[in-house]
C-alpha cells in the first residue's frame, strides 16, 4: 500500500539536441574563463554556421535576457539549460538578436528561440561561439557529452543528462 509513497523517485534521462548548426568544440576551449573553467555549469560549445537558435529540449523558458544574448530553458526532468549566444555579447544590448520567446513560455524541441545576425555578432563581439550549459549540475546524477564534431540543430543529440 505504501510502496509507491516511499519508493525513490526515478531520475528521468533526457537528450539535449543541438540548438544550432555548427562545429562542436569542448567547453574547455572556449576563450572565456567563465565558460572554459565551468563556472556557470558543464556542457559544450558550438561555432554556429547560421543564426537560428532552437530549443534543445521540451521545457519552459525560465530566462529570456533583455539583451537577447542568452536563453534559459528548464527541461522536463529539472535540468536547467543556458544557451549563451556568442562571447561578450551582452554589450551589444540586443543588436543583431531577435528573441522569439519570453519567460514562462512552454517550448518543444526545435522551437525557434532566437535569431542571430552572425555578421553583426562576429564584427562587434569577441566570438560567435555559443556555449550550451547545464547550470544546475548539483541537482543531476549524470551528464554525458556525445562524441560529435558537426551538428545540425534539432537533429543531433549533443548531451544526455539524468
Amino acid at each position: 500500500m505504501f510502496g509507491k509513497l516511499f519508493k525513490k523517485k526515478e531520475s528521468q534521462e533526457i537528450e539535449l539536441f543541438a540548438p544550432v548548426d555548427g562545429e562542436v568544440i569542448p567547453l574547455e576551449e572556449v576563450p572565456d574563463p567563465v565558460f572554459s573553467e565551468k563556472m556557470m555549469g558543464d556542457g559544450i560549445a558550438i561555432k554556429p554556421s547560421n543564426g537560428n537558435i532552437v530549443s534543445p529540449v521540451d521545457g519552459e523558458i525560465v530566462q529570456a535576457f533583455p539583451t537577447k544574448h542568452a536563453v534559459g530553458v528548464k527541461a522536463e526532468n529539472g535540468a536547467e539549460i543556458l544557451i549563451h549566444i556568442g562571447l561578450e555579447t551582452v554589450a551589444l544590448d540586443g543588436e543583431g538578436f531577435t528573441m522569439h520567446v519570453k519567460e514562462g513560455d512552454k517550448v518543444k524541441k526545435g522551437d525557434a528561440l532566437v535569431d542571430v545576425d552572425l555578421a553583426v555578432v562576429g564584427e562587434k563581439a569577441v566570438s560567435t561561439v555559443t556555449p550550451l550549459l547545464i547550470t544546475n549540475m548539483n541537482d543531476l546524477e549524470a551528464l554525458h557529452k556525445q562524441d560529435v564534431q558537426q551538428v545540425s540543430a534539432n537533429e543531433d543529440v549533443v548531451i544526455t543528462v539524468k
